[in-house]
């Protein structure tokens, strides 16, 4: 029988970019931008109830999915989303994430905050941030 568990945590994220908010939140809005600097799958309806998917495989031979819901966007200002994430068939988290933009001077701050459960111990925490920094990192390339 498979053992059970399940942890609750929360990190936040913050970049400075030298780009304007409009552009930042374009790099999330535009499935052509986002391709740049995450892996966009065939379904990608960036808008309030919409929803992205993407099944892909991952650098050990497993197969993972990224499965969210758009809840709340407010163009060049915040995004905020729930997911969950599958490996092999099996759900390892379940998330809220906000994406908070911010005019900084000519450019942007952007503040990522995700609020998990990760299950079984098939996901942690410090595994996921470690993730998002490298695709915040990523994003700033693009810019």
């Amino acid at each position: 029988m498979t053992e059970r568990s399940l942890v609750h945590s929360t990190f936040t994220i913050e970049r400075s970019y030298a780009a304007a908010p409009a552009k930042v939140f374009d790099a999330w809005a535009s499935k052509e931008a986002k391709a740049k600097w995450f892996p966009v799958g065939d379904t990608f309806d960036f808008r309030e109830g919409g929803r992205e998917y993407q099944k892909g495989d991952g650098p050990d031979g497993s197969t993972f999915v990224f499965d969210v819901l758009y809840h709340d966007i407010v163009p060049n200002e915040r995004i905020v989303y729930t997911y969950e994430m599958q490996m092999n068939g099996k759900r390892i988290s379940v998330s809220v994430a906000t994406v908070d933009i911010r005019a900084a001077g000519t450019g942007t701050k952007l503040i990522v905050t995700e609020m998990g459960v990760y299950l079984d111990g098939l996901d942690t925490r410090e595994m996921r941030e470690r993730g998002t920094a490298e695709l915040m990192d990523a994003l700033g390339n693009t810019l």
